[in-house]
């Protein structure tokens, strides 16, 4: 683009959209709280999953494919990747949140929060004491976002990441509290949360899920979803 006559640069006015996409279903028989182990797969339904998501986005102007260094959102990737004729690109800072659970079976109803050595890791919700701060997670999960929006300027891309670093920075852009019930994060298994960029600036944010059909119906039923389709921040 060439320069305007008041001197603004065309990049300034570039519109670009960067998708944060949640891997597809994993293959853990054992209910294993994963987190950034490595040998975690996607399972059969996790790789219909990430080709559907793949068809979904077949026609859009995408020029940049980035996952997560971790096994289940590289496989993720890779059809996206694939059908645009693009090198998929690894972005550390795409990478789950670090949990201090990590390798245990923890949830609600299992008994963990009833087990003393567990409680130590339980004193602070709003940081959150058993894991990475919600703050750090925001910083490096902007920083994936604007370099892929450099990357990509004026078309879009795809960023393969995890469920908890998605939300919290979708939470930080659209000024909620950082702190939740995890039970109510809209960013189900194969879902798409898009950024969409005015020259630098996110104007709006947009949320999909092109395999919603093939995500399991109890996956499905606690999340409440945040009103309206897309928040739009004015240009």
């Amino acid at each position: 683009m060439s320069e305007s006559g008041n001197g603004t640069h065309g990049a300034d006015q570039d519109i670009t959209v960067v998708h944060l996409m949640r891997h597809g279903e994993v293959h853990n028989p054992d209910g294993v709280l994963y987190g950034r182990r490595t040998g975690y797969h996607l399972s059969e339904l996790g790789r219909q999953m990430a080709d559907r998501v793949a068809e979904s986005l077949a026609d859009r102007d995408i020029t940049h494919v980035v996952a997560s260094p971790l096994e289940r959102a590289q496989e993720t990737a890779t059809p996206v990747a694939k059908a645009h004729g693009l090198d998929l690109a690894t972005d550390e800072r795409l990478i789950e949140a670090a949990n201090v659970f990590e390798g245990k079976t923890f949830g609600v109803g299992d008994g963990a929060l009833r087990k003393p050595a567990n409680w130590k890791h339980l004193t602070n919700p709003f940081q959150p004491s058993w894991g990475e701060p919600y703050v750090e997670q925001v910083v490096r999960m902007m920083g994936a976002l604007d370099a892929a929006k450099d990357a990509a300027r004026g078309h879009e891309a795809v960023l393969v990441s995890h469920q908890l670093p998605i939300w919290i920075v979708r939470s930080f852009v659209e000024k909620r509290r950082l702190w939740h019930d995890p039970r109510r994060r809209q960013c189900t298994l194969a879902s798409l949360t898009s950024f969409t960029y005015k020259g630098d600036k996110i104007v709006s944010v947009g949320y999909s899920e092109p395999a919603r059909d093939l995500v399991p119906a109890h996956l499905l039923a606690g999340a409440k979803p945040v009103k309206g389709k897309s928040k739009a921040f004015g240009a």
